[in-house]
């Protein structure tokens, strides 16, 4: 597969480019480093299919299409600034390769230098792990994922673009003590609670990034008197990513709305709050906040993780509204 690929360079590296300078009139890759990163790896390399909405379903692109116009659609999908599906398993969608340009916001947001090490939990197709791996070379990145067949196609895309970090077949959940302490831990799945484990693999001062409800929590951990803790706020940007699967317990998908206004119901604002609070507040409940906090913005929401337990919360964590998320089955 991966010699089949090559033919493909020269028209996949125009369409990179093409890919990376939308992705800078957006105002995606402000840093150079990153922005090199996505100009250098061929995305290409890690989609050799993925699935698109059709008719009677989804369809499959494939680089070995016999049909020309087809290849030529899957290479240049390669490059649309979308998510693209790589894994269906019984009509669920269980793996993607992340939009471009939130991958990008998300690296960016980490703000990673030179010398870190970083722990990705959901390795995917192994996209993600090589623009770390351009970034800071492969021994820094270690990249985890439940499925073996999905860490098995991880580690030969990586090879074939060039890259070997280490790509790790298990619970993403209870990260990679053995490859720690990191600087920083990008999850590319959605958490219903952070994993105690991840705190004690974070060095003081670390950074933990990750899709949680709907939206993205970045989280600063340090040193209490009681031990480890991690507070942070949301990003103001929307993120929907596939559940990460292992010992932690799925997030709730579908919040209740009964008795909330339709205009308020199709809120993305506002199904983030729902979800986010969960079974603590009932739909009445959170619409009454709501309306009280004038549509707050995911930003004024964070979460804290402090001896044994996490909580959300709006504007400040010891305030009055706060909501303790689901337990850590991690330990």
């Amino acid at each position: 597969m991966g010699a089949y690929l090559d033919q493909f360079s020269e028209a996949g590296a125009e369409a990179r480019r093409a890919m990376v300078r939308e992705m800078v009139r957006r105002g995606a890759l402000k840093d150079p480093a990153w922005r090199a990163a996505f100009e250098e790896v061929p995305r290409h390399l890690f989609v050799p299919y993925y699935f698109v909405t059709g008719t009677g379903g989804p369809q499959r692109l494939w680089c070995e299409d016999p049909d020309p116009a087809r290849r030529a659609r899957w290479l240049y999908g390669a490059y649309e600034d979308e998510a693209l599906a790589t894994r269906i398993r019984d009509g669920e969608l269980v793996s993607s390769s992340s939009q471009p340009s939130l991958m990008a916001r998300m690296l960016e947001e980490l703000e990673i230098a030179d010398g870190m090490t970083v722990l990705e939990i959901g390795a995917g197709t192994g996209y993600n792990a090589a623009l770390l791996a351009h970034r800071l070379g492969d021994a820094a990145v270690t990249t985890i994922d439940l499925d073996p067949e999905i860490t098995e196609s991880a580690r030969r895309h990586l090879a074939a673009a060039g890259h070997h970090p280490a790509v790790i077949t298990g619970d993403g959940a209870r990260g990679c003590p053995e490859r720690g302490p990191y600087d920083r831990i990008i999850a590319t799945c959605t958490l219903p609670s952070v994993p105690q484990a991840w705190l004690a693999q974070c060095r003081p001062g670390a950074r933990i990034l990750a899709p949680f409800a709907t939206g993205l929590i970045m989280l600063g951990v340090r040193e209490t008197p009681h031990g480890r803790c991690a507070e942070g706020r949301f990003l103001y940007t929307p993120a929907y990513f596939v559940p990460l699967r292992g010992a932690v317990p799925p997030p709730v998908r579908h919040p209740r709305t009964a008795g909330v206004p339709r205009r308020v119901a199709d809120d993305e604002l506002f199904l983030f709050m729902l979800t986010l609070t969960g079974s603590t507040l009932d739909p009445r409940e959170a619409l009454s906040l709501w309306q009280r906090e004038g549509r707050p913005e995911r930003a004024r929401f964070g979460v804290t993780v402090r001896e044994g337990r996490q909580w959300a919360w709006l504007d400040d964590p010891e305030g009055p509204y706060a909501w303790p998320l689901p337990a850590d089955l991690s330990d």
